[in-house]
């Protein structure tokens, strides 16, 4: 995989944030939005952290080479009308000529067609080296917190049942998902707080209702276990419009400052 990091002279974070992107995507995710503005990693390295963004395996700037057990596989590939869809921007993609879009939503349209170019092929049988690549890192830069986004949300999970005593914090964005570990045993991360983020228009596409459950459920077994597992529902916090690509809608800042308090709340950052 392909990491590339930030460190500041004088950094507030007691421990890097690492940003790991989801499914058809790369670490472009967390840098320039597609209208031109800061993204995430600008943010959260204004807020004091060293700031680590990585492309897993085969994704954006990462080798295929030394992987070639992922062509076992045709490559997938997200289209523009199933991004529009599956990411809660609108309703439907073109109706005569024209996209239709949510009331209210905070994704910036107009540069829509620019995130397109986003959009990388990947592979379904190449987790097992994604996972490993992603715990590998864990272990030459943590002790961190992992800040995970859709697809990316089982490799978080995973990385912090491989490695509780690394993690400090795991924060996951509309993780489709719990973890795929072999032995998913909760009581593992009591010490590792947790928070699951949603955005709005979560009923308006069939499958979010389905994706939600087990997510929702590894939280709600964490805090069994004695653990601290916290879900932010950002349309019952007064937060509207968000779609499915928080850290690119027009008010990414102010949910990045809501995880950035989380983080706070969890003695991460002077």
């Amino acid at each position: 995989m392909y990491v590339q990091y930030v460190k500041l002279a004088q950094p507030k974070g007691r421990v890097p944030l690492l940003l790991w992107h989801g499914g058809g995507l790369s670490g472009v995710t967390w840098g320039t939005k597609p209208d031109g503005k800061p993204g995430w990693q600008q943010f959260f390295l204004n807020a004091g952290y060293d700031v680590y963004v990585s492309d897993a395996v085969e994704r954006g700037r990462a080798s295929w080479a030394r992987y070639p057990e992922i062509f076992k596989s045709e490559p997938m590939f997200r289209t523009k009308k199933e991004a529009w869809e599956l990411f809660r921007i609108g309703p439907s993609y073109e109706i005569g000529g024209k996209r239709v879009a949510f009331e209210g939503q905070q994704f910036p349209i107009e540069a829509f067609d620019q995130f397109g170019k986003q959009g990388v092929p990947r592979w379904v049988t190449n987790d097992p080296a994604t996972q490993n690549a992603y715990d590998a890192l864990v272990q030459k830069v943590c002790p961190c917190i992992i800040l995970v986004h859709s697809q990316g949300g089982n490799f978080g999970f995973n990385a912090a049942l491989n490695a509780p005593d690394k993690v400090k914090a795991l924060i996951a964005s509309s993780p489709p998902a719990r973890p795929t570990h072999a032995k998913v045993d909760a009581a593992k991360l009591k010490d590792v707080p947790h928070l699951i983020v949603w955005g709005d228009y979560m009923d308006k596409h069939a499958v979010w209702p389905r994706l939600m459950v087990n997510p929702n459920k590894w939280a709600q077994a964490i805090a069994a276990a004695g653990g601290k597992a916290d879900t932010f529902d950002l349309p019952k916090m007064g937060v509207t419009g968000n779609t499915h690509m928080l850290m690119m809608d027009r008010n990414s800042d102010e949910v990045a400052k809501l995880i950035n308090d989380w983080l706070g709340k969890q003695g991460l950052i002077n």
